[in-house]
């Protein structure tokens, strides 16, 4: 069953928990410590394009990337309905190709726990070492092993609103590091019938030296890291962590 396959016509809806202008506002902080202001930017993972439109309004040239068809289909038509000429592009972040180089990468709402295998995080990192500037700045967040182990493993989730619920079950494995997501959407389509899809989504639980590891083996250089989009320092317990790297091996370094 294809990701987000049908989980993209409400999407937006059942996340509107996430705070966007807030992640949007730190991650603009943080390119601005590090010298960037302005410039092409990619989003790996960008979804049906809410932070893409933020980052655009931030003063950013945008090019999206997502595997998903269906929530390209929406950014495209949200962003038309605002005049944006933000640029989507159907591609897997695993083999992803730009024309040219950006200043800037970021990647959020866990999309980087979507790789499943080592070997495949390593192949983002490279492509995203490829396609930065001299010295630009890959900022990303993932979920931690932690989160899904001790705090969402093994546990559902269920939701009831006017047009739409969902019921969504968690199970981890600590052997093999991965979270299933079996998710269940009832849609409402007209008085009180309900129409039921179904996805499957698997996620893996990274630690920060697993990350640190994976960035080196890549070629891109770790920065820093942080508790979420609050600037603190990462702790044992940290959910989720932004990662700041940069790129090396170009300008004759």
């Amino acid at each position: 069953m294809q990701t987000y396959e049908n989980f993209a016509r409400v999407y937006d809806e059942l996340m509107d928990d996430v705070p966007y202008e807030e992640w949007a506002t730190r991650i603009v902080e943080l390119l601005k410590k590090y010298g960037i202001s302005d410039g092409l930017m990619l989003e790996l993972g960008c979804g049906t394009g809410k932070m893409m439109e933020l980052m655009a309004k931030a003063g950013f040239d945008m090019i999206g990337v997502d595997s998903s068809m269906d929530m390209l289909q929406i950014a495209r038509e949200q962003s038309q309905e605002q005049d944006s000429s933000l640029l989507y592009l159907w591609q897997d972040m695993r083999e992803f190709e730009l024309y040219g180089t950006v200043q800037s990468i970021i990647s959020i709402c866990d999309s980087i726990n979507y790789i499943t295998e080592k070997e495949d995080l390593v192949q983002v990192f490279r492509l995203v070492n490829n396609y930065l500037d001299p010295e630009g700045v890959f900022i990303f967040d993932f979920n931690t092993e932690y989160k899904y182990r001790d705090v969402i493993g093994d546990t559902v989730i269920a939701e009831d609103r006017e047009d739409v619920s969902f019921i969504w079950y968690n199970s981890y494995d600590e052997e093999l590091h991965l979270n299933d997501i079996d998710l269940s959407v009832f849609v409402c389509e007209e008085e009180d019938r309900y129409r039921k899809f179904q996805e499957e989504h698997i996620q893996r639980g990274y630690t920060l030296p697993e990350m640190k590891e994976l960035l080196e083996a890549a070629g891109l250089i770790f920065i820093d890291a942080f508790d979420g989009y609050s600037g603190n320092p990462v702790k044992e317990d940290s959910e989720r962590i932004v990662v700041v790297a940069r790129e090396q091996g170009k300008g004759g370094k």
